[in-house]
């Protein structure tokens, strides 16, 4: 059901001159439920607390408590309030956490309420500012907008990048019936490039060195909630927020144990059940002969709390998140895989060419599913001194290329290698930053928008500590270190505000206004026949505007089209669109004449490309 008691929605709800006090009211569409429990705890001697075990689960806990303790009358035998905890809904791990209640954690519960009052004072005081310097209805978060930065300076950094050339020449060679090819070190000169093709189709090819080498490939560790939203983003296809929504599911079903941990250690018990499902399943071969346990790297990880895993062993089922659950636990627990690694060094005249091979000796933990094995790069069984034949010399320009623009897994990793946030903010974040149109998805990779790039600039300009990653990063592990009981969320609070405050003052008297840059069409407006079709970010998206303005009132919706793709069914043109949820999908430009629509996007040749699992 989520919090019934939080800060207010239309002010601030934080006393700035009595230590920040918060000024919690019922949470919109709590009401209903707030009484029901209120009913049902006057019938009650006792009552117990058993919401998530994170931060934000014990604030719940705490939240209740407070307000069906509420005006109670006194009474000779006073209602008492328990809270249990368990890492998975199971009746093993219930009947055992109601052995052993606790009370709420009231540290865990300032750390929460801290993180809370210092991202609202960030968002609630930030967000006029870029209302006045920016343009009205945008806002500011002190997470969300740093993982806004980090996708604007990829973005920066793509436009910032020289291509250099260089050359890539080899041979296709053969021994017996076997083919493979082989190549020269990698050459940034033409010339050199050319003259070593031309000296490959004369030369003599032998084989001067085989090295081969086995090396062992041990399993991942089991998942936890970062691994989890970048495994099932790069396996799966799926958004960070799509991935929390069926692991809550399957939390809630008991089929896996708490999905928001960033924690490899892993319950004896289970460990055990998996090595005999393992030795019974697959053979003594693929079992270690002692079990395996993870150390979790960072430092701010929670140790108590567990990694995600299955809560039975032996149940399978083909949910597509369960089973790569399930695939992972199991794996983590199995035998290395075993590969030969050979490399193999070619004389041809004056030049020496390369070739690599690897096999797969024993498949190990690969056994768990077969699309995890590596494809064997095969080469022929050669020797010092073996002579080849020349099939045909290989010669490929080529260009270095740009780094990347991320993907949510990407951008997930970039964020946690930071320590920026926390597993449970992850999706929340990067589902916040798509909704506010500072950056949007194409072809499933994260690019800023104009208005996403305007805001970055203002705030690294007038705001560099809040932008500034290891300040971000410091203020988690402040945040930590209340829940630890080691600082208190007012000393924190404190020294965070009284910087923050004089910065904003200052802000908003001599800042500058930011001009959004529109991208242009090249069309003249229709109505005002002076003015240029520009395409403006909106509310709900895209539209097309006017470039002057307000004085030219002319908007028209935007259809952005797919270069180079048509649709399969009758040809035409190909748009983005997006669905209720605000999801991207392509579709025929002859809508409603043709109905075909996709999540794929099209080819040139109008086929839909193969999605692979």
């Amino acid at each position: 059901m989520g919090h019934v008691r939080d800060l207010p929605k239309k002010s601030l709800g934080v006393d700035l001159e009595h230590e920040f006090k918060p000024e919690y009211v019922i949470s919109a569409g709590k009401a209903k439920i707030v009484r029901q429990l209120k009913q049902s705890a006057k019938k009650a001697s006792s009552v117990i607390l058993a919401t998530d075990l994170d931060r934000e689960g014990e604030a719940i806990a705490f939240h209740i408590q407070y307000l069906l303790s509420e005006k109670r009358k006194a009474k000779s035998e006073k209602q008492k309030f328990y809270r249990i905890v368990f890492h998975e809904i199971t009746k093993t791990a219930i009947e055992q956490a109601l052995k052993n209640p606790g009370q709420v954690d009231l540290k865990l519960v300032d750390a929460q309420a801290g993180r809370r009052i210092l991202d609202r004072l960030v968002g609630y005081q930030l967000s006029p500012i870029l209302w006045r310097k920016v343009r009205r209805g945008l806002s500011a978060g002190r997470v969300q907008s740093v993982a806004v930065r980090l996708v604007v300076e990829r973005e920066e950094e793509i436009k910032a990048f020289i291509p250099e050339t260089y050359w890539v020449v080899g041979a296709s060679l053969k021994k017996g019936e076997e083919n493979f090819k082989a190549y020269l070190k990698k050459i940034t000169d033409q010339v050199r490039a050319e003259q070593a093709a031309a000296a490959l189709k004369q030369a003599q090819y032998s084989v001067k060195e085989v090295k081969t080498r086995q090396v062992k490939q041990w399993p991942w560790p089991p998942l936890m909630t970062s691994s989890l939203q970048r495994t099932a983003g790069a396996r799966l296809g799926w958004s960070a927020k799509k991935t929390m929504y069926e692991a809550q599911n399957l939390y809630e079903q008991g089929l896996i144990t708490y999905h928001r941990t960033d924690s490899l250690s892993l319950n004896e018990e289970a460990v055990g059940q998996a090595r005999k499902f393992i030795s019974q399943k697959f053979g003594a071969q693929y079992l270690p002969d002692h079990p395996v346990f993870y150390k979790t790297k960072a430092k701010s990880a929670q140790a108590a709390h567990e990694a995600i895993r299955p809560t039975e062993v032996n149940f399978q089922s083909d949910n597509k998140l369960y089973k790569l659950i399930w695939e992972r636990f199991v794996a983590c627990q199995m035998s290395p895989a075993v590969i030969n690694r050979t490399k193999v060094t070619i004389q041809a005249d004056k030049y020496e060419l390369f070739a690599e091979g690897e096999k797969l000796v024993f498949d190990g933990w690969m056994r768990i599913n077969e699309k995890l094995k590596p494809k064997n790069e095969k080469l022929p069984e050669l020797k010092e001194g073996d002579k080849l034949d020349l099939i045909k010399v290989l010669s490929e320009k080529k260009f270095t290329q740009p780094p990347g623009r991320y993907t949510e897994a990407g951008l997930i990793k970039v964020l946690e290698e930071k320590e920026i946030g926390r597993p449970s903010t992850y999706a929340p974040i990067l589902s916040t930053i798509q909704d506010r149109h500072y950056v949007e998805k194409e072809d499933k990779k994260l690019k800023p928008t104009a208005i996403g790039q305007a805001v970055t600039r203002f705030l690294l300009k007038y705001f560099p500590k809040i932008m500034n990653y290891e300040f971000t990063a410091k203020m988690e592990g402040d945040l930590d270190e209340i829940a630890k009981g080691r600082q208190s969320s007012v000393s924190v609070l404190k020294n965070f505000y009284s910087s923050f405050s004089d910065k904003l003052n200052e802000v908003k008297e001599k800042a500058e206004r930011v001009v959004i840059e529109t991208e242009k069409t090249g069309e003249k407006c229709p109505e005002c026949k002076q003015g240029e079709v520009v395409i403006r970010i909106g509310r709900f998206g895209k539209f097309l505007s006017c470039s002057r303005f307000p004085d030219c009132k002319y908007t028209k919706n935007y259809k952005e089209i797919v270069a180079g793709a048509n649709c399969p069914k009758c040809q035409g043109e190909v748009v983005v669109k997006k669905s209720r949820k605000r999801k991207q999908f392509y579709g025929c430009a002859n809508y409603p004449k043709c109905q075909w629509a996709s999540w794929n996007k099209p080819t040139a040749s109008g086929s839909e490309p193969e999605v692979k699992d």
